[in-house]
């Protein structure tokens, strides 16, 4: 099932999560000629570094979502992977379906909550209907406001309020600093100066009280929100950027010896997995001491399939090291904040280079297919 002809007898490699760390490895293994099969639950790649743009801007998410099998033909399989049986290498499927490796590439990311993630069973036009959905609860609103200012909740506050000039957005964080730890701390200030500067109200160093009791990403106007010191706010709309965790549902009880405490999976340097010689771990699901991003999962798909290639041919298996924090983020359309290899860069080289297409021209590309 889901085959492709193979130059080497014997072998055929199963991508469970078609994420960017899991098109990455599929795309060389299809150029190397290598048999495998790319798993994933929804029919079609989630380009979701723009998910906050197809939230707030009408029409936009159908450049969000890509169609695996128009790519990968017969080799794509949707289906939820329900566990693995590494004494039978076999994937199972929920519904009964059975898929064997000779060699297996976890790729199943990070879970968390719409609109930035959308992790679920689901087809192509479900997916962008959900985002044009949200689109009109955003637009209905005349306050917004965002819970948790990591890197999320800071693009997309900025989404909103670059959009929408005329609305209330409101970002609340538990912490003083915005965005992630991992970057340096003048992008980090860099970044509350842009949202300052767009009109986004700050509440820093206070938490929603009861969040898991509000309705969420609906609008309701006037709802009074309360925080942990009991202060009040009221709101139309309540957006959650928190809450990102390891996807570890389909591993979790065939490696339980081999996890991380958030649920990763511990690796070696040569991404294998711990105990497994033929199972390599890429991405978020990876157990790497680095900023989860799809830059670097693209990284590793090219090491798990070199070292795979490098296996079958005898040779020295290649070592993942990570390098200097790069990370991007784009504050709207027209504004950004970020770092390259450790060093600040300007904010219009940053909006040129992400903020404006948010590179989906490079899913498109990868994918092998035209943009609409």
């Amino acid at each position: 099932m889901g085959a492709q002809a193979s130059s080497v007898d014997g072998v055929h490699v199963v991508v469970v999560g078609g994420g960017f760390g899991g098109i990455a490895a599929a795309q060389q293994l299809k150029s190397r000629g290598l048999s495998f099969t790319l798993i994933d639950m929804r029919d079609a790649f989630h380009h979701n570094v723009a998910a906050l743009r197809a939230s707030v801007q009408p029409g936009f998410a159908q450049r969000t979502f890509i169609p695996y099998a128009d790519t990968f033909g017969d080799s794509f399989v949707q289906g939820r992977v329900e566990r693995v049986d590494t004494d039978r290498q076999t994937v199972v499927l929920e519904g009964g379906t059975e898929i064997q490796y000779s060699h297996l590439i976890l790729c199943t990311g990070t879970d968390g909550v719409f609109p930035g993630k959308f992790n679920t069973v689901a087809s192509y036009q479900t997916a962008v209907q959900a985002y044009e959905d949200f689109v009109k609860q955003v637009q209905a609103a005349d306050s917004v406001l965002v819970v948790g200012g990591g890197s999320t909740g800071v693009e997309m506050a900025a989404e909103i309020k670059t959009e929408y000039q005329d609305k209330k957005v409101v970002l609340i964080h538990s912490r003083i600093g915005l965005a992630d730890p991992e970057l340096l701390p003048s992008v980090r200030q860099q970044a509350k100066e842009v949202l300052l500067e767009k009109g986004v109200e700050l509440l820093l160093g206070q938490k929603v009280s009861k969040l898991s009791e509000l309705q969420l990403n609906v609008t309701q106007r006037n709802t009074v929100v309360t925080t942990e010191r009991g202060d009040t706010l009221t709101t139309d709309l309540i957006i959650c950027c928190t809450g990102l965790k390891v996807n570890s549902a389909a591993y979790a009880s065939s490696f339980s010896g081999c996890l991380a405490n958030n649920g990763a999976l511990k690796v070696n340097d040569h991404l294998q997995v711990e105990g497994f010689s033929n199972v390599f771990a890429v991405g978020d699901c990876a157990n790497v001491n680095e900023p989860k991003m799809a830059y670097h999962a693209g990284l590793h798909a090219t090491i798990a399939v070199r070292n795979i290639t490098n296996s079958l041919s005898g040779k020295e298996l290649t070592s993942y090291r990570t390098g200097n924090v790069t990370m991007l983020l784009a504050m709207g359309r027209d504004d950004g904040v970020g770092q390259f290899n450790g060093l600040k860069l300007p904010r219009c080289l940053v909006a040129l280079g992400k903020s404006r297409d948010l590179l989906l021209w490079k899913s498109w590309r990868e994918m092998e297919q035209k943009q609409p």
